[in-house]
């Protein structure tokens, strides 16, 4: 029997973006939920730390997107605190930095008229004899940009980035994040004089955004107003709340077992939406799934991540809002300068807050590295980049963020297709977000999927799966009205094709190459 709105309840595992949405649209629905949290704070990867007053984020989180329902949110929730902010970021390669997106006498001076000319002598040539094979990472970006191109500009970064080879990394992982963007179409983005404004959206023509819009003291920001607006509708946010167990029966999901300081509890819902990793969520499943199953999830692999925040005792200490590091004789991958985010994620304008993300893995040596050695190691490699002098850092901070980024290696399509397949059998229980559905989402696609998912338990259809498998995954701004119709019938007129970027390795224009 088909139960009414009024009596659902539905529990939500994960207060990051895709679960607090998911709660957000269940209480403008009037339908009860109790999000769950493990960690002491929400926000998830788009959480803010706090440190002294002054603010950092665990990467850098631009708000940009054409998903009106998630705008309109993002406006509703933030009001004035939204700011419109510039984007500055380059590229540290060679010694040498290099705007980015692509400005063409800076590039070319950067990387010398004979380099320039080789670079598309190899472009030419790749696409005169392509790999027939476009498997991994290597083929794929080979065969639309060049060979001395990935050697110069993709392998060293995106290696440092995922901690596997390149051929390790699988094309659809490119195809997602860069679908679209081909050499020629990045040149003559950089020769063109579009401006390249997010207010620009009538346009019928590719430019890449240098604008996005920004939470006053950062993402944190946003989240933190979202889950008080979920508790002050009369539900739940419960933080320092583990799930040990996921308790199924037949077809469905019947409660949550729940630690939360020393004492467990069996948490029970009508529906279920769970953004944890997905690999944890079918260990949790009581009584456990069979072998293969388990196999298949505990195959799939995370990219972990750290971030060493500085506060350096300077006003100015360089322009950009980031910097990406393509210096493989330093650990460090990308330097935000949070200041340059916003103004107000500083107390003291006298001085600045810089982060220093560094890719590892759970366990690793530089995931074990103690605190104050990794401070160190970050002033060391801000002197040796030649950014700070390590005497200007008086403090720091560290923070880990285990599973960040989801890896597409030679094997996570089939074992992920397993865990899928088992899936679809639970009829009330629905993954979302980045982690919970193992797809390298950006944040307002990871939105979409919960938005869609709160429809899914009111009687919809939608596919989440769908959801970013044919949208161009990059920050080309684009107006196809055709495609766009069949996205809008695709997910119930819901969607509008989107513009955002982030992450490591958030590509754009000719330098989108670098990573």
């Amino acid at each position: 029997m088909k139960l009414k709105n009024n009596d659902k309840k539905v529990i939500i595992i994960g207060a990051g973006p895709a679960g607090l949405t998911a709660a957000y649209d269940l209480c403008k629905k009037g339908i009860p939920c109790t999000v769950i949290e493990k960690d002491k704070t929400v926000g998830g990867l788009s959480r803010t730390v706090s440190y002294k007053g002054f603010y950092f984020d665990i990467g850098g989180h631009r708000f940009f997107t054409k998903i009106k329902a998630v705008d309109e949110m993002w406006r509703k929730v933030l009001k004035e605190d939204f700011l419109k902010r510039d984007r500055l970021s380059r590229i540290y390669y060679n010694k040498k930095f290099f705007y980015y997106p692509l400005r063409v006498l800076n590039a070319l001076f950067g990387l010398g008229i004979c380099n320039s000319l080789l670079i598309m002598a190899s472009y030419i040539y790749s696409h005169l004899f392509p790999s027939k094979k476009e498997e991994n990472f290597e083929q794929w970006v080979s065969n639309r940009f060049g060979k001395r191109l990935f050697r110069i500009f993709f392998k060293t970064y995106t290696e440092k980035v995922w901690g596997i080879p390149c051929t390790e990394i699988r094309a659809e992982w490119a195809a997602q994040r860069i679908k679209g963007l081909s050499l020629i179409m990045a040149l003559k983005n950089a020769i063109s004089n579009n401006q390249n404004r997010i207010d620009n959206k009538d346009k019928v023509v590719k430019t890449l955004i240098d604008e996005f819009y920004y939470p006053k003291f950062g993402p944190g920001m946003m989240w933190q107003a979202v889950a008080d607006d979920v508790q002050t509708n009369g539900n739940q946010v419960w933080l320092g709340a583990k799930v040990e167990g996921i308790h199924w029966e037949g077809r469905s999901v019947k409660a949550l077992e729940v630690k939360q300081n020393g004492e467990r509890a069996l948490v029970h819902g009508t529906d279920f939406i769970s953004s944890m990793p997905i690999r944890e969520a079918i260990q949790k499943f009581k009584p456990t799934v069979s072998n293969e199953i388990l196999a298949a999830a505990n195959d799939l692999k995370y990219r972990d991540f750290l971030t060493v925040a500085l506060i350096v005792n300077k006003s100015e200490v360089f322009p950009d809002n980031w910097i990406y590091i393509h210096d493989p004789s330093v650990k460090v991958g990308r330097i935000q300068n949070y200041k340059n985010w916003s103004p107000f994620m500083v107390p003291d304008q006298n001085k600045t807050c810089v982060g220093l993300e560094y890719f590892c893995f759970e366990g690793d040596s530089l995931w074990n590295m103690p605190d104050q050695q990794l401070i160190e190691l970050g002033k060391k490699e801000l002197e040796v980049l030649g950014l700070i002098k390590s005497s200007h850092v008086e403090d720091g901070r560290v923070v880990r963020m285990p599973k960040a980024y989801p890896i597409y290696d030679s094997t996570y399509e089939n074992s992920l297709s397993i865990v899928r397949e088992f899936l679809s059998c639970i009829e009330n229980f629905q993954v979302v977000g980045r982690n919970g559905m193992h797809r390298y989402n950006n944040q307002d696609h990871s939105m979409l999927t919960a938005m869609l998912a709160v429809e899914n338990t009111l009687g919809a259809e939608h596919d989440l799966w769908k959801v970013n498998e044919e949208q161009e995954y990059h920050e080309e701004i684009r107006e196809e009205p055709s495609k766009e119709r069949n996205l809008e019938r695709q997910f119930g007129g819901k969607y509008v094709e989107y513009i955002v970027g982030e992450g490591p390795l958030d590509l754009k224009g000719l330098l989108k190459l670098l990573e």
